[in-house]
């Protein structure tokens, strides 16, 4: 374990110690994952894969929480009034299809894969191909959403590139999928308002971002919060990130982004 990995387990261990006799936070809690099970070679650190028994674990658990609605990330267009989770995927990895889709039906969960257009049009390991891609989007529980053209980080295009990631990639998927993409998560998390003035320009509904945090009614529906689950999270950490206690974590993305 490294020492970030030390530093942040027990600021979640005292914050957790502190609110131990309190309800978990009310309010729209979005999953973040990425590959299940399949190792990512530059990601030395294995936080974004997690091994298919632990995702299970996690969404056995899931599926037991009372006074909590699993719902599908388009349904936050709804409220946020009430406590709701939802499930999402980055990148479009195949094992999204292969690994777990069997077990996110086995519990009945509704979920969101957010795919890069290049990967799919190249179809190759470990990404979905077109004809994946389609037969997830066939599943009444899956819904598909745009992570960009090109998985380059949008605020670094300029206004004719930033206006191609997001619309080439909308269409794309709006073709091949036969369904109306609504929703885009960013890639690499890099948002800032000439992003969120395209996005809202290209027709998206919905912007997942990669801050931790639970989403309250008067959230940015472009700019909505995620919890990610990373492959070292046990099921005592999975416990903490459902009840809050590691939504401090936003203010330090905060302050690493707004320096």
């Amino acid at each position: 374990m490294s020492w970030q990995q030390i530093i942040t387990s027990s600021i979640a261990e005292i914050s957790a110690f502190c609110r131990r006799s309190s309800e978990s936070r009310k309010g729209l809690r979005i999953l973040l994952y990425h590959a299940i099970g399949t190792p990512i070679k530059e990601d030395l650190r294995n936080l974004f894969t997690i091994s298919p028994k632990l995702f299970e674990a996690h969404m056995a658990e899931l599926s037991q929480y009372k006074d909590t609605s699993i719902i599908g990330l388009t349904d936050t267009l709804i409220t946020r009034q009430r406590h709701g989770v939802a499930v999402t995927f980055d990148d479009g990895y195949r094992d999204n299809l292969t690994v777990a889709t069997p077990i996110l039906l086995k519990y009945q969960i509704p979920f969101h894969i957010f795919v890069t257009t290049s990967f799919i049009k190249k179809g190759v390991f470990p990404f979905l191909n077109r004809s994946e891609l389609r037969l997830l989007s066939d599943n009444s529980l899956v819904t598909i959403g745009s992570h960009g053209a090109s998985h380059t980080p949008l605020t670094e295009c300029n206004d004719t590139q930033l206006r191609d990631e997001l619309e080439s990639s909308k269409k794309y998927l709006e073709d091949l999928t036969g369904k109306e993409i609504t929703a885009i998560s960013y890639p690499h998390g890099r948002i800032n308002r000439r992003v969120l003035d395209a996005v809202a320009n290209a027709g998206y509904q919905i912007g997942a971002s990669s801050y931790f945090n639970i989403n309250y009614s008067s959230q940015d529906n472009l700019m909505l919060c995620r919890t990610c689950i990373f492959g070292s999270d046990s099921m005592i950490i999975f416990r903490q990130k459902l009840h809050g206690d590691w939504d401090w974590y936003h203010w330090i993305q905060t302050l690493a982004n707004h320096p």
